[in-house]
């Protein structure tokens, strides 16, 4: 993006006709008819290095131009569009690993990567292993057949953050690829391209189309990087239709002033939550005293709606999912990055709490676009059932 202008400023013509429509109109098509067979041969010899219309399944005018547009959001060199982020995320994984290879995993990830590598990559012969945020030795799990460090930063659930900037210079002393997921920045708020990664996976389902109407995955890397996811997208069959293209350009359009109101309201409930008698601990790496909040503090320019609560240990689970079942204003649903405020238990088998003790019930909430004093209020209902 071109940084002389804000970043609304910029965000408003990502993707838009140099002239003519406000908004890319939508492009419907498998056949691309050309004038001659050398029009024809020419550009199936370009489309091997260059972008070009040739057929359907390889874009069109409305998915070249989200394509651009999550590119320049991303920093990157180019973009591939997938039909959901688990697919993004396993055509990256099949780009750049073969059988003998081993991929070095962060704790924390999206739980559908673990099933992946630990059911799928596993039958290639590619070998994995997970490394923990707070570990300073994580590098000592490097191996001589180690090919990617995948990261997600901030962490799913927890949103513990990992130093890229770190992480990357050890990566490419070892000629490793570093990839990480960025769904929860969006790209706006978090840019894993510029601190160090080659390779960058969002879900465009979450903010980017904003609107709970659409479900994308993106692949963005750099220069040296991209043939292979291209290829990889290609072989695998990987497309995206216009009209899903143009509701997440459509998304893009508002995504800043989006993630400030869920930052903005976010930050102020979890601020109100660490008061409350039933929360035991609130995290959400904006909040100060949050273990990741020197690390977000010094490589993200903003936040998200996410944050996990946990109750206090002594509250019986049966208690706290009655008084859950009587929130009004949030739904009880899997994904979040919509306009919607959500909620959802979180197993701590699946979050670095697995080892503790004893902990108190999780909760992951999103908080959407409503009003936050509303919110409170209806949490606040919640809590009152608990005392």
């Amino acid at each position: 993006m071109n940084s002389s202008r804000a970043r609304a400023t910029q965000l408003a013509s990502l993707g838009r006709p140099s002239s003519g429509w406000a908004n890319t109109p939508i492009v419907k098509g498998s056949t691309y008819l050309f004038d001659n067979l050398d029009q024809w041969r020419n550009a199936r010899q370009k489309r091997e290095t260059e972008r070009v219309l040739s057929y359907g399944a390889r874009g069109n005018e409305t998915v070249h131009a989200l394509e651009d547009a999550v590119t320049a959001i991303e920093h990157g060199y180019r973009s591939q569009l997938f039909p959901t982020g688990l697919a993004a995320i396993a055509t990256t994984l099949l780009a750049y690993l073969k059988a003998g290879d081993h991929v070095l995993v962060s704790e924390g990830v999206y739980d559908p990567v673990r099933r992946l590598c630990e059911t799928q990559l596993s039958g290639y012969d590619i070998t994995h292993s997970y490394f923990k945020p707070q570990d300073p030795d994580w590098h000592l799990q490097l191996r001589p057949e180690t090919r990617l460090v995948y990261v997600e930063s901030p962490a799913s659930l927890l949103y513990d953050m990992f130093d890229l900037p770190a992480i990357s210079t050890v990566c490419r002393d070892r000629n490793i690829l570093l990839c990480a997921d960025n769904t929860w920045g969006a790209g706006i708020c978090y840019q894993p391209l510029t601190l160090g990664c080659d390779i960058s996976v969002t879900a465009a389902t979450k903010y980017l189309g904003g609107h709970s109407d659409v479900v994308m995955g993106s692949v963005t890397t750099n220069k040296a990087c991209f043939s292979g996811i291209e290829q990889a997208s290609i072989n695998l069959g990987q497309t995206v239709s216009a009209e899903d293209a143009f509701l997440v350009l459509r998304g893009i359009r508002t995504l800043d002033l989006r993630m400030q109101r869920h930052a903005g309201s976010a930050l102020d409930i979890a601020k109100w939550l660490t008061s409350v008698r039933a929360v035991h601990r609130v995290f959400h790496p904006a909040l100060e005293g949050d273990s990741s909040h020197d690390l977000w503090k010094r490589d993200a320019s903003g936040s998200n709606g996410l944050l996990t609560i946990e109750f206090d240990p002594s509250l019986s689970t049966q208690k706290i999912e009655n008084a859950i079942d009587s929130l009004q204003l949030f739904g009880i649903g899997s994904s979040w990055g919509g306009y919607e405020s959500l909620v959802l238990p979180v197993d701590p088998g699946r979050t670095r709490l697995r080892d503790s003790k004893r902990v108190g019930y999780l909760l992951r909430l999103h908080i959407g676009l409503e009003d936050p004093d509303d919110l409170m209020h209806d949490l606040a209902t919640m809590f009152d059932q608990l005392v």
